[in-house]
């Protein structure tokens, strides 16, 4: 049964319809820390040998720590990224036994929640491209966990994939590093990072017949081609909200 508790907002929802956890904990400090990001991102950088390489040693295991702790807790912390239209995009850390980071999109009228991408031991997704990544990092709505460009980045980067980014986006992603993190390499580390793109590696995104994004991942919900994929009406409704 899903828990509620009284201090809702629109950053800190008190349920997310067909989303069963929580209680939720708001905790946009966090966004803040440096350690909150080696943990946030040990899943992505750790598929890529010279990520991990640039990553490694210091504040490891107090980042180790503190992750364990977010995923172990009494309450869920959730972290939210609002987009035009009121939509919203939830970063779930799920601290169940099945402990895991879920990426959810939501409206106010859908009955419930899709999800885009899993960041756990069976990697769902990507269900981001590099263009929806950005926009939603960047669009400064308020109402959400931050309005800061380079933490909204950092916070959505394990749900995207994608083998056509621009030539900018080590640019980009390195001046999300440098702001967020303790690295010393900063663009040697986002050249790493977008080359080898997580559990599942990048994808290939095209639009389909019916003017919705599509991709090629394997574990992808975007994806036709997988059993569990969504269906058309589905696909149009998350590329019209992840594009407006």
């Amino acid at each position: 049964m899903m828990t509620y508790v009284t201090n809702s907002s629109e950053s800190h929802p008190a349920r997310i319809p067909g989303y069963d956890g929580g209680p939720f904990s708001h905790l946009p400090e966090l966004l803040h820390e440096p350690l909150f990001w080696l943990g946030h991102l040990h899943n992505y950088y750790s598929e890529s040998e010279e990520a991990e390489e640039l990553v490694g040693g210091t504040d490891e295991q107090e980042a180790a720590d503190l992750q364990s702790r977010l995923l172990r807790g009494d309450t869920w912390p959730v972290f939210t990224v609002p987009l035009a239209g009121d939509h919203r995009l939830y970063v779930v850390y799920r601290a169940f036994e099945e402990e895991g980071i879920d990426y959810l999109l939501h409206h106010p009228d859908w009955d419930a929640a899709e999800y885009l991408a899993q960041d756990e031991g069976h990697f769902m997704g990507p269900g981001l491209s590099w263009p929806e990544l950005t926009a939603a990092a960047d669009n400064g709505l308020p109402g959400g966990s931050t309005t800061d460009a380079h933490a909204r980045l950092l916070l959505l980067l394990p749900a995207f994939g994608d083998d056509a980014v621009p030539v900018d986006a080590v640019d980009r992603l390195t001046a999300a590093l440098r702001a967020r993190m303790r690295v010393e390499a900063p663009e040697r580390l986002a050249a790493a990072l977008l080359e080898d793109q997580g559990p599942c590696g990048s994808a290939h995104w095209t639009t389909a017949g019916g003017g919705y994004r599509i991709n090629d991942g394997r574990y992808s919900y975007r994806n036709p081609a997988n059993h569990f994929a969504w269906s058309a009406s589905r696909l149009t409704t998350v590329t019209d909200a992840l594009a407006s």
